[in-house]
């Protein structure tokens, strides 16, 4: 078989150099952060989950949409897809290198639904779909034209993604989805929606899985606001309500969906190592501009947190440097949610000490009653991206050797 020319990379610039052409694409796009003002100036959100409302989120994702389209229009959207995708075909780990230079720029802040469509949902259409499927979505979700959204978990099924029980029943040349699909991140802004089906209840419940691309506009799609303890609703439940998709939006073949949701959840984990590491550098900033003098255990601590951002960063290192090998990362990218859920602790625990009473009290001081978002939603990553149980298991099994406990 004949490589499309478009998918053979040409030369891949240093680091280096890749860097400073960057930052001089950035700086005549946009301002640098560090004109927006220093400590104690400009937006003090430290939010894990956006304490959005419906309107507020759409304005949002509307301007991060512009600007995501600007990046990948002028060549620094799609860095590591083929040229006809509007990619450069760099290694991936370019993106990382991209996204420090970018850091220092002032641009729309991106919520959950834009790495899921570029880095969880994409990636799998790129391996699973077909080419006719391929020229119909990637480009426009790598220009973030059209948003996509997870609709895998269910109530009943809880960390066990395999026990989905939302239907999808066969009917000519298309197929009716029935069922209840909960925490889903960005339904309200969601072109499609990537739903984990099953198919055929008569045999084990990872063969008799599929996977669809659902509108999230279809007649028979209904999405609820779920309330979280911050009093926003970043999450949403999706009610499938006979849902007519066509047998040309399923992703994969019948039956292989287990094995489709598995290419999305282990790009899931590869992003989660860089979690929390915004909300930690302004932690340790704080603990640089405290209201009284720190005592030694405070100052410990806040260099622990310092640290361990460090090593979160090196961990994320050491997950990029397997996908430049070649390999899917395993272990690595499960230690690097485990300690990055930690940091988000120690990041709470910190501010908590540094700030007492006045994390609590909303008084319009800066930087201060904002905390609250964080030790509210900071829990939540315990459970999303595959709970730190499940991390665990992995490791057990995959590393230590450990077997499986048997059912009963």
């Amino acid at each position: 078989m004949n490589a499309n020319p478009e998918d053979i990379p040409g030369r891949v610039p240093d680091p280096e150099e890749f860097r400073a052409e960057a930052r001089r694409w950035l700086a005549g796009v946009a301002k640098p952060r560090a004109a927006t003002g220093g400590w104690g100036s400009g937006s003090d959100s430290v939010a894990v989950f956006e304490n959005w409302t419906e309107e507020q989120e759409r304005a949002h994702t509307r301007r991060t949409q512009d600007w995501e389209r600007t990046r990948h229009d002028q060549g620094w959207g799609a860095l590591n897809w083929p040229a006809r995708y509007g990619g450069r075909n760099l290694p991936a780990y370019y993106e990382q290198l991209y996204r420090a230079e970018e850091a220092a720029f002032d641009v729309p802040h991106r919520t959950e639904i834009f790495p899921v469509t570029r880095q969880l949902v994409a990636p799998a259409i790129g391996i699973w779909a077909t080419e006719e499927q391929k020229a119909r979505w990637l480009r426009p979700m790598l220009r973030t034209d059209e948003l996509a959204c997870q609709l895998f978990s269910e109530t009943e099924a809880g960390s066990d993604l395999a026990g989905v029980r939302t239907k999808a029943v066969r009917d000519g040349d298309n197929w009716l989805l029935s069922g209840h699909k909960v925490w889903t991140s960005g339904a309200t802004v969601a072109t499609w929606g990537v739903a984990v089906c099953r198919t055929d209840p008569d045999v084990p419940k990872h063969a008799g899985i599929t996977v669809f691309l659902v509108r999230m506009d279809a007649p028979g799609v209904t999405v609820r606001p779920i309330r979280q303890m911050t009093g926003g609703a970043s999450f949403n439940e999706v009610y499938l309500d006979g849902v007519v998709v066509a047998d040309t939006d399923r992703l994969g073949p019948v039956g292989e969906g287990w094995r489709v949701t598995l290419s999305v959840l282990a790009a899931e984990r590869l992003d989660s190592g860089n979690l929390g590491l915004d909300n930690a550098d302004r932690a340790v900033d704080l603990a640089g501009h405290p209201p009284r003098p720190l005592t030694g255990a405070e100052q410990d601590r806040a260099a622990d947190l310092y640290v361990r951002a460090l090593v979160q960063r090196l961990i994320g290192l050491r997950v990029t440097g397997a996908l430049v090998a070649g390999r899917e990362p395993g272990a690595e990218a499960s230690v690097g949610k485990l300690y990055a859920t930690e940091t988000m602790r120690r990041t709470g625990d910190l501010v908590s000490e540094l700030l007492g009473p006045a994390l609590v009290a909303d008084t319009g001081e800066w930087g201060t009653y904002a905390w609250t978002e964080h030790l509210l939603g900071a829990p939540g990553y315990s459970i999303a991206g595959g709970t730190d149980e499940i991390q665990r298991n992995i490791l057990a099994e995959r590393v230590l050797g450990l077997p499986k406990e048997p059912v009963r």
